[in-house]
This record gives structure tokens, C-alpha cells and sequence, in this order.
């Protein structure tokens, strides 16, 4: 098989910000996995990335003669790997609806097909049907289905451990897995209406309720007492109570206390303040605008129930209330009585009485505590990732103090 590069493109990237100023398109959790780890699963192979150069350093990207390209928002399915594995020309390029897909590309071609140059490539269409992330609200739109297919893909021929008999387990016993390490005990699992997955070391607590679909990440914890309907995916070190309805948090995130969070997506490295709560159904049951770096301008999702889009960093103070349909940046701090606005760029620090700019080094600072606060390193690398994030962004924090 040749190499394996997740690329993305430019344009998805542009409608996945604020989640894509941090990662690549293909680190997004859309399930149990993120999108390179499903292509990494299929596939039997390691994946690089093409990205932001300033995301190159922490995200490195291997060249060889002969790549396997794959556009990094494109969702793996048993049809398309098929086509990919017997589909060897080489410089070829495969579109599907007049849209680049993959391509089998050497490297004395690679710097003509960054360009957008194909020229010196075959162009293929496709007739399958393509599945794929172009918009931060189908991460937690799709979670039931992605969450599905990763239980499926990931508990194949596999054995649980057994679930202590103090739990309650109502539904099929086969779509429960339990990793080693993981901890259960006196929880309500309920597996009628989708799988529960519950990773190594992690840990549910006396009292939680929990329908599937479901995936609990390694080395997380649901606290006493939390309600969590599917479909909800909660990445690895997460800390998760309270009510939570078709939510994605990606990781090293806590939402540890009472409150509720629905139809939303969180990244990395987020507190979210006691008894912070977001609206996911506007009063009047119209469709819910959310705010679109690409268009510059509140979008029409389409989508009745559309709660909070979170980026890497950001925490909101006890008692926040988040309206339906926010977006809120990189390393933002979020507090007050009352709806702050329903975008708030990254590096604000405010609420609804108003936002200031959240000063650089002091961010960095907090970041750094938080890191240690997890054992994990915050290095020059992370420095330089939310450095060029606060340029990129400065524009929309120039009418902040």
C-alpha cells in the first residue's frame, strides 16, 4: 500500500473553523474515531498530514514516492476502501460529483497537484456514493451513525469485559463493549436504541443513566448522578455530568458539574463553568443560523435542534448561559449573568456586559497551568499553534478593548 496523507482542503477547512484552527481536518472526532483513525484502522497503515503550515510541526507530513492521497473530510465506507485498494494507477486523480475525492500521486507530481495543477495526472470519476464532514454542525448531526460504524468496526471479534452486577443493563448485551480497566458500577446502561462503548480506564459512576448510542474515551469519567442520551461521544480524558443530549467533546475537556449541553460540539482542552447551560431549540422552532468563517456571516443549518460549537480552550464561568446556535472561538473565557452573543471570536474575555481582548500571554499562562494540571506537556509547539491562531483571528476581536 503506499503512503497514506489526509489532506485538506482548503475551503473545508474554511467551513470547519473555529474547530480546524487547532488540528487537522482529519483529528476531528466524528464518533468513537476521529477520521484519520478510521482510515488508519481500514486502511492498516499510519497517516500524515497536509495542512496549515503553521500545524506542520505538530502534525508532520511524510512524503514518498508513492502516496495514497486522500482528502482529509472524506468518511471511509467499506465501498470506497474497496475502490481504493483496487484502483493502483498511478497519478491518478478520482473525483466524485466534479469533487476531488483521492489519488495515487508521485512524489515527482506532488508539488504540481498542491498547486491544483493536474495536468500531469489521470482524472477519474467515481459512481459510489461519498460520505463527508463540511460543517462543524454534522459532527454531532452524524454521531449516531459514525458511532455505529466505529462500534461495529472496532468490537469485531472481540470479547467485553463483563459488566459488574450492580449496573442495570436494559437492551441486547452485544452492544455493550467494555475496554480493560474501565470502571462501572451502579450506572442505568441502556442499549435499545444504540451501542455503549466504554474505553480503557475509564470510569462511569454510581447513579448515571445512559442510553446509546454512546462512547466513553479512554481514561474518562461520567460523574454521579449524569442523564446522557445518545447520540453522545466523549473523547479520551474527558469529565462529563449533568444532562447531555447528541454531544461531541473531543478531548481533555470537563463539563464535570449540573447543567445542560445538547446538539453541540466541544474541543479540547475546555471548562465548562457549574451549571453552564446552552439553548438548542429556539423558542419559535425555526431553523437555527450559525455563525460560517467562510461566508463571513450567519448561516442557515437547516437544523431545528443546534446548540454550541466550542474551540480548543475556551471556558465558560458558573451559571453561563449559551443561546441557540453559538459559536465560540479558540481561548475564549466566557462568564456573566445573561446570553452573550452567539459568536464570540477566539481570545474574548467577557460576557453579555461585553468582551475585551483576551491578552495573549495570559492565555498562554492559563493553558500551561491546565496542561500540567493533566500531566501533559505544553511545549514550544502548542505555544506556536496559539500564536499564529490569535493573528489569524485578530481580525474579529478589532472592535474589543
Amino acid at each position: 500500500m503506499p503512503n497514506l496523507i489526509l489532506f485538506d482542503l482548503p475551503d473545508i477547512r474554511q467551513h470547519l473553523l473555529p474547530l480546524t484552527y487547532t488540528r487537522p481536518v482529519a483529528d476531528l472526532l466524528t464518533g468513537i474515531l476521529t477520521l484519520r483513525q478510521r482510515w488508519e484502522f481500514l486502511l492498516k497503515q499510519s497517516a500524515s498530514s497536509y495542512s496549515e503550515p503553521y500545524l506542520q510541526n505538530k502534525f508532520k507530513l511524510h512524503i514518498q514516492d508513492h502516496n495514497l492521497v486522500i482528502a482529509s473530510h472524506i468518511k471511509p465506507s467499506p465501498q470506497l476502501i474497496q475502490y481504493i485498494q483496487t484502483e493502483t494507477q498511478p497519478d491518478t486523480l478520482y473525483f466524485s460529483q466534479n469533487k476531488w475525492v483521492w489519488g495515487n500521486i508521485s512524489q515527482k507530481n506532488w508539488q504540481a497537484f498542491v498547486r491544483q495543477d493536474y495536468s500531469p495526472f489521470h482524472l477519474r470519476t467515481m459512481d459510489i456514493p461519498i460520505d463527508s464532514i463540511s460543517a462543524c454542525w454534522q459532527i454531532f448531526q452524524s454521531c449516531d451513525a459514525d458511532l455505529r460504524f466505529d462500534f461495529s468496526l472496532i468490537t469485531q471479534g472481540r470479547f467485553s469485559q463483563p459488566l459488574a452486577d450492580d449496573n442495570q443493563l436494559i437492551g441486547p448485551a452485544n452492544q455493550l463493549f467494555i475496554e480493560d480497566g474501565a470502571l462501572v458500577h451502579g450506572a442505568i446502561l441502556n442499549t435499545t436504541s444504540g451501542p455503549i462503548y466504554i474505553g480503557k480506564n475509564a470510569e462511569i459512576m454510581e447513579g448515571a443513566l445512559i442510553r446509546g448510542p454512546f462512547a466513553l474515551g479512554m481514561h474518562s469519567q461520567v460523574k454521579m448522578g449524569a442523564k446522557i442520551y445518545g447520540a453522545t461521544s466523549l473523547g479520551p480524558h474527558t469529565k462529563a455530568g449533568g444532562e447531555l443530549n447528541n454531544v461531541v467533546v473531543f478531548g481533555f475537556s470537563s463539563k464535570a458539574h449540573d447543567g445542560f449541553l445538547g446538539n453541540a460540539v466541544i474541543g479540547e482542552w475546555c471548562n465548562l463553568g457549574a451549571d453552564t447551560n446552552n439553548s438548542n431549540l429556539k423558542n419559535n422552532y425555526a431553523p437555527v443560523k450559525l455563525w460560517n468563517y467562510a461566508s463571513q456571516k450567519f448561516e442557515n443549518t437547516g437544523l431545528q435542534f443546534c446548540g454550541l460549537i466550542m474551540a480548543d480552550h475556551s471556558k465558560s464561568g458558573i451559571n453561563t448561559m449559551f443561546n441557540t446556535g453559538t459559536v465560540v472561538g479558540v481561548s475564549a473565557n466566557i462568564f456573566g449573568a445573561g446570553f452573550p452573543r452567539n459568536f464570540i471570536p477566539s481570545f474574548a474575555w467577557g460576557g453579555p456586559q461585553g468582551l475585551s481582548i483576551y491578552q495573549l500571554e495570559t492565555a498562554l499562562q492559563t493553558a500551561s497551568l491546565v496542561y500540567q494540571r493533566r500531566g501533559v506537556s505544553f511545549d514550544e509547539t502548542e505555544i506556536a499553534i496559539l500564536r499564529e491562531v490569535f493573528i489569524r483571528s485578530a481580525s474579529y476581536r478589532q472592535n474589543l478593548k
